[in-house]
């Protein structure tokens, strides 16, 4: 399945996104919740499962398919070429930070300048979402608890990243978490350990990667994180991106208004911001 939201900002709706078309849950199945922790816990994905109606065509918004996790956790230097690029050694184990909900854009949303640092930056990243709540989750029974795949662009304002003695402003700011453009249950994808990521500005190709080449893995991110901290359906966690951010270029190249950055990642999507 290919689960969306989808409208206006605030009156976003679930539905399926089958090619070009939509399905819109809402009609088939009242009650049904946004895309979330209820919708999870509540065994929608096994309830809208049988439906193969094929949708219609819309003109409309889609939104990022988790409006409101109760975590977004990111990881940093998870590919090694990204590592040295930056001139730092690979972590000994996962590197984790947060953004905030306050951050989570769609995939087609514009990206907002901060007023308060510079030097904007993109990382695409594959971001997977929790579908069963868990703590101290084993590597076997990790995939059990994930809901599905997203593409991310975790956008990163590195004026405040390099001037802070920590990493949290320059990762939270406002529309800096864009991400979709559905969520891919993992019966879609054919291999998720070799699949490529590319990030594009104005159309030239910024960063491209494949994530057979990520330091930990998806069942050690998640037995890591789960440790001590308790994750809960919708939860997001972004994995890492490979080399070709834009700080550490020569010259550095950052985002300015009017940039368009595509992030793609095979088997999944792609998602495309406007810089404002």
């Amino acid at each position: 399945m290919r689960l969306i939201m989808f409208g206006d900002k605030g009156r976003e709706r679930p539905g399926l996104l089958r090619e070009e078309n939509i399905v819109d849950l809402g009609e088939i199945f009242p009650g049904i919740p946004p895309i979330g922790e209820a919708f999870f816990e509540e065994g929608w994905p096994a309830k809208i499962a049988p439906c193969d109606l094929p949708g219609v065509k819309m003109d409309v918004r889609l939104a990022s398919p988790v409006l409101r996790p109760s975590k977004i956790i990111c990881l940093g230097k998870n590919y090694a070429e990204h590592a040295k690029e930056g001139g730092f050694d690979n972590p000994v184990s996962p590197l984790i930070f947060c953004k905030t909900p306050n951050t989570v854009n769609g995939p087609f949303d514009d990206i907002l300048t901060p007023r308060s640092s510079g030097q904007v930056d993109w990382e695409v990243e594959l971001a997977l979402v929790i579908g069963r709540r868990g703590k101290a989750i084993t590597r076997a029974a990790a995939r059990d608890h994930i809901a599905g795949f997203m593409v991310m662009n975790d956008v990163s304002g590195r004026e405040a990243q390099f001037a802070d003695s920590q990493w949290f402003r320059g990762k939270a700011f406002d529309t800096f978490a864009p991400m979709g453009p559905a969520l891919v249950t993992g019966d879609e994808i054919e291999d998720l350990e070799n699949l490529t990521l590319t990030a594009r500005v104005n159309g030239e190709v910024m960063q491209s990667g494949n994530t057979r080449d990520m330091i930990f893995d998806i069942p050690a991110i998640i037995a890591n994180i789960s440790q001590d901290i308790t994750l809960v359906p919708g939860d997001v966690i972004s994995t890492g991106t490979p080399a070709g951010v834009g700080i550490f270029r020569d010259p550095p190249v950052t985002l300015k208004p009017g940039d368009v950055v595509e992030c793609s990642i095979s088997g999944i999507g792609t998602i495309r911001n406007r810089v404002v």
